[in-house]
């Protein structure tokens, strides 16, 4: 049963298989997980948004017609759920939790390193939540989920080139914002 593609799956749902949804579930729910995360940083407001897409994949199972790329589907549906949930919300900035990341030293590890990766991921992560949600996503899309432009096309309703190029404006401002941070 795992061998099959994402979209025969998706294509079973659609035409009324319904336990195959939970298939597609287990096999992207920690994808979707962390495209909520990285936009959001809220935990339990990222688990909720992965439910609500299952729920609307199904509701709109109508909508999949299995010729494009079933994670392009998937991944557009997940932005419409964050979208909507932000705009009924109007929470875009709300990050109420704080990272639970651990950072464990190894022997040999030399500590003033690996204090300068932290502060520098920290930085980072500031400067990701500093930029707006549409470059934002593309740079979660492209570089933490390692998307194809290809994909992240379908997904923004655009040309692959335009993927890129909007990509590489983010990154630039990502670039841009991270310095500022760093130099402060």
């Amino acid at each position: 049963m795992h061998s099959l593609t994402d979209n025969a799956l998706m294509l079973q749902v659609k035409s009324g298989d319904l336990d195959k949804l939970g298939l597609l579930y287990e096999r992207h729910k920690k994808r979707l997980f962390g495209f909520f995360y990285n936009m959001n940083g809220n935990t339990s407001l990222s688990e909720d948004l992965v439910q609500n897409v299952f729920v609307r994949m199904l509701k709109y199972k109508h909508t999949f017609t299995g010729d494009g790329s079933f994670t392009a589907w998937m991944f557009k549906t997940a932005r419409n759920v964050s979208y909507d949930h932000f705009k009924k919300d109007k929470v875009a900035k709300n990050r109420t939790e704080v990272s639970t990341m651990e950072y464990k030293l190894e022997d040999g590890h030399d500590i003033e390193k690996t204090i300068t990766d932290k502060e520098e991921k920290t930085i980072l992560e500031r400067a990701l939540q500093m930029l707006a949600p549409e470059k934002r996503e593309i740079l979660v899309l492209s570089k933490l989920k390692g998307m194809k432009f290809g994909e992240i096309a379908q997904i923004l309703e655009c040309s692959e080139g335009n993927a890129k190029v909007r990509a590489h404006r983010a990154l630039k401002d990502l670039r841009a914002v991270f310095l500022q941070l760093d130099n402060k």
